[in-house]
Order: structure tokens, then C-alpha cells, then sequence
């Protein structure tokens, strides 16, 4: 009806089934084996595209470059821009760390013959669980899939948000196979 309406963004209405502090057995590991085997079992992972390797390489080159025009500054007489090439490294270390940081966020989407258990560990630690009847659950993307589209999960007039940190083309490719193997379970 209006074409330049923009679409607005779903938030989630679902409660959690339970909410703590993740331990080294997160995202789904203590519930191996509950409810018998997974018909689905996906886990979803921010990408980083930085290694380790390419990080100390980008730094070393901000210290020696931060370092050289330092030196050229302060041998002119310029002595304070010593103290911006400092802040200068210690806020391009400080980015980096926050995006790594932000990429300890993952999900873990379980489906069985009686049970969807989803489980969101946040970069902080703590982890969220919801546990779904598949039977009353089902899978919603936009279509065609774009930037903003969205996987939702809905259950009982009730909303869940998975996997906002993927591409579209991964939304895409995970929405499908979410919605074959509740299908799966349904027929």
C-alpha cells in the first residue's frame, strides 16, 4: 500500500525459561541426550575476520607508525603529539578489543522430536535459554532476504530473534534448514 514504509524492526516478546551465568558447559552441552536425539543442532557464531595473526600485524604497524611521527615531533619541538600518538594506539587496541569482545555473543539452536531449546550467550557471560514445543513453533524471514530482514521464531503469539549477527545470505540458509527440520517434526 505505501512502498517507501519502511519496515519495522520486531523486538522480542518471548520469556526465557531460565537466565544465569554460562559455565564451561553452555550453550546446550548439559542437555545432551535429555530428550532424545537432535533432529537439528546448529551453532551461531559472529564472524570476526581478523585473526590473531592480522591483529598483531595491524598493531605493529599503528605502534610503528604512531612511534615514527613521535619521533619526527618531537625532534621539532612538538613534544605534546607524543602524547596524542599514545592515545592514539591505545584507542585502536581498545576498538579491536571491544569487537573481539563482541564476538564471544553465540547461539545455540537444538531441535528434537519434543523440544527446540535455544540458547543465547551474551560476550558478558551470561546465558539465556528458552525451550519451545515445535509443534507450535515456526520460522519467519522476510522474503526476499535483505540487509534488515530478520530470523523470527514464533511460538504462542510470542517472538524469539535468532542469529541478528549473521549475513543475509546466512539468515537465509539458516532459516531454511531451521524451518525443514521443524517441519521435519511436524509431519
Amino acid at each position: 500500500m505505501f512502498p517507501l514504509m519502511r519496515r519495522v524492526k520486531k523486538i522480542e516478546t518471548m520469556p526465557p525459561v531460565a537466565k544465569g551465568r554460562a559455565s564451561s558447559r553452555s550453550g546446550l552441552d548439559d542437555l545432551k541426550g535429555a530428550d532424545g536425539p537432535s533432529l537439528f543442532d546448529a551453532g551461531l557464531y559472529p564472524n570476526r575476520s581478523l585473526p590473531n595473526a592480522g591483529f598483531l600485524a595491524v598493531m605493529s604497524v599503528v605502534i610503528g607508525a604512531n612511534f615514527l611521527f613521535g619521533t619526527y615531533f618531537y625532534a621539532i619541538g612538538a613534544w605534546p603529539v607524543i602524547g596524542f600518538c599514545g592515545l592514539d594506539i591505545f584507542l585502536v587496541w581498545l576498538a579491536f578489543k571491544l569487537s573481539y569482545r563482541q564476538g564471544r555473543l553465540r547461539e545455540r539452536v537444538r531441535v528434537t522430536n519434543n523440544e527446540m531449546w535455544v540458547a543465547r550467550v551474551l560476550p558478558s557471560g551470561h546465558e539465556t535459554r528458552w525451550r519451545l514445543h515445535p509443534f507450535w513453533t515456526d520460522v519467519v524471514i522476510d522474503k526476499p532476504v535483505e540487509h534488515e530482514s530478520q530470523v523470527r521464531v514464533t511460538s504462542k503469539g510470542k517472538t524469539l530473534i535468532l542469529g541478528s549477527f549473521l549475513s543475509p545470505d546466512e539468515r537465509s540458509e539458516f532459516a531454511d534448514a531451521l524451518q525443514a527440520a521443524l517441519g521435519r517434526v511436524q509431519s
